[in-house]
């Protein structure tokens, strides 16, 4: 006999449509357990794997300048207190920002086989998130909206914005020099290899990506806001996602995110808002020039539930969320690990690990410097965005230097902790730790050996076991959903964001993150006596020292391009 729920996900199935589907029907749905996988497709032919680049045929192509090897920024200039020199908007500057945040930072290549890295993270270094700049201001490059190739560092045009539009949107500008960078997902890249779950992984991806344009911004001086009182329906038509002779047999790309950049302090939100609304009108009407590549011309399965999903999250327009960042940061500790490298080379240097040297171990120092950046506050990567601290840390530690092996809590705001104790074992101690920084909310819970139940947990991956820590993030699942089921994707971009800070302290300490998307849900929450929705996990992460494949060789991201 069928359950409520499992009648319900049947019927999805069935039919594509449910008018009572829930965001959590599908959460619960694409759960892993040990008895079984979320639907996948089970096995993979590589040589199939979908194009991982989207271009548009038939579109001007604008090169962009490779720059970013002049910058001489230092990764710790992107935490401190005195401002960056503030780069001037041109050409060349919009080129290091994407290429430090969207573009290539390597390729990889293994006898014959041959691929590329990103500077933005990916599940499966498969790369759902697509990119576009919208610039109103002839004085940089021609007012439009362009698509970004990684492959190519350059934009595509799809679509013209004429003189007097420019000028009267650089009127409602209100002086506030800028562009605006959207961000869209092709879930079929990530659907190709994880199936009816790789909804999860994109919005990981767009936290991810979020997180990048934040960072290389730092970079230039630059200020990011996100725009997150603007619809999908808006983003869709600033994109030209919805435009069925643009795509035709093409995969269709999801509205995520716009960012508004500026190389001044943001401080006229209504002012751009006013600039969105108008230029939605402006392209209300708009030829759209080319033509979307098709990715995978044999897809071998169909996920409905995904675009279901996807349906289901969308998110309307509504009012602008408060920054819940407080402007009077919290004491953070001084840089003594590699943080006076070359932000740009730390950047292109990011990696995720495809292994670990289990004999090595992590300085305390390290991880609460590591911890320390974790905190929500009002800097990069958190000021680019109004997100809500729901997410908490939940660390497996194996070898950090001082500290007794076990599971360990972060509470990332300070109502957490109730929160945390009140949903988990009762038989954890919350013990604060000793000579933590104060301003670090670690307490340790139980001591005991964790690798074992790492590497189980996270779908029996020795690399959860052989670094220096894990992490299960997470979520405060119910309280997000009861404002809208919009709210799902936001929890992931969060987990994105953290995951991505991670990534980039790991390679200042000479270590190595990996995300890990595969984990066993209610196993997690079963280790941690989670027994209600009000606590989910969404990630896991992992850090240690990297064993590197020797095999593989590494060739520089454009050296193809000739310029």
């Amino acid at each position: 006999m069928k359950t409520k729920n499992e009648a319900k996900i049947s019927d999805i199935t069935n039919t594509g449509e449910d008018a009572d589907f829930r965001v959590s029907d599908y959460h619960h749905r694409t759960k892993h357990s040990l008895e079984k996988y979320a639907a996948g497709p089970g096995t993979l032919d590589w040589s199939m794997q979908p194009n991982a680049f989207r271009s548009y045929d038939g579109c001007s192509h604008l090169e962009l300048p490779l720059n970013a090897d002049k910058l001489t920024t230092s990764y710790a200039a992107l935490y401190a207190d005195d401002k960056i020199t503030s780069k001037t908007m041109s050409l060349t500057n919009i080129g290091t920002l994407f290429e430090l945040s969207l573009g290539l930072s390597s390729w990889k290549q293994y006898g014959p086989d041959k691929w590329a890295l990103r500077c933005n993270p990916s599940s499966g270094n498969l790369h759902p998130t697509e990119s576009y700049l919208i610039n109103w201001d002839n004085t940089l490059l021609d007012s439009g909206i362009y698509h970004y190739r990684s492959d190519m560092h350059l934009l595509e045009q799809r679509s013209n914005i004429s003189q007097e539009q420019s000028t009267s949107l650089s009127a409602l500008a209100n002086s506030q020099n800028g562009f605006i960078v959207g961000l869209s997902s092709i879930h079929w890249r990530e659907a190709w290899k994880y199936g009816e779950r790789a909804y999860r992984y994109c919005q990981l991806d767009v936290g991810h990506a979020i997180a990048a344009i934040s960072y290389a911004a730092a970079t230039l001086g630059w200020s990011v806001m996100h725009l997150d009182n603007i619809s999908d329906e808006e983003i869709n038509a600033l994109l030209g996602l919805t435009d069925n002779e643009s795509f035709d047999k093409a995969e269709t790309e999801h509205p995520d995110a716009l960012l508004y950049i500026s190389n001044s302090h943001i401080d006229d939100e209504i002012a751009i808002t006013s600039l969105v609304k108008q230029l939605c009108d402006f392209l209300d009407e708009t030829k759209w020039i080319g033509q979307a590549n098709i990715l995978d011309h044999h897809p071998m399965h169909q996920w409905p539930i995904i675009d279901q999903v996807a349906k289901t999250t969308r998110k309307s327009e509504t009012i602008k969320l408060e920054n819940p960042y407080p402007s009077d940061k919290p004491q953070t500790l001084e840089n003594k690990t590699n943080h006076s490298i070359q932000a740009s080379n730390l950047i292109r240097q990011r990696r995720s690990a495809q292994a670990f040297d289990n004999s090595n171990t992590m300085t305390l120092e390290t991880f609460y410097h590591m911890l320390d950046k974790l905190l929500p506050r009002n800097n990069t990567p958190w000021n680019s965005i109004s997100l809500v601290p729901r997410t908490h840390l939940i660390f497996y530690l194996h070898r950090i230097e001082g500290l007794k092996p076990g599971l360990y809590a972060l509470p990332r705001h300070t109502d957490a902790k109730t929160l945390l104790q009140k949903n988990m074992r009762k038989e954890f101690k919350w013990q604060e730790v000793e000579d933590c920084p104060k301003h670090i909310p670690l307490y340790e819970l139980v001591t005991a050996i964790s690798q074992n139940a790492a590497r189980k947990l996270s779908c029996h991956q020795d690399i959860a076991a052989d670094g220096a820590f894990c992490v299960s993030m997470l979520t405060e699942y119910k309280t997000a959903l009861q404002q809208g089921d919009w709210h799902y994707r936001y929890l992931h971009w969060e987990a994105g964001i953290l995951g991505h800070v991670m990534y980039l302290e790991a390679e200042a300490a000479n270590m190595r993150g990996t995300g890990i998307g595969c984990f066993f849900d209610d196993s997690v929450h079963q280790i941690l006596g989670i027994e209600t929705d009000e606590l989910q996990v969404v990630y896991h992460f992992t850090v240690g020292t990297p064993i590197v494949d020797q095999r593989l060789i590494s060739l520089p991201p454009y050296t193809h391009l000739n310029r």
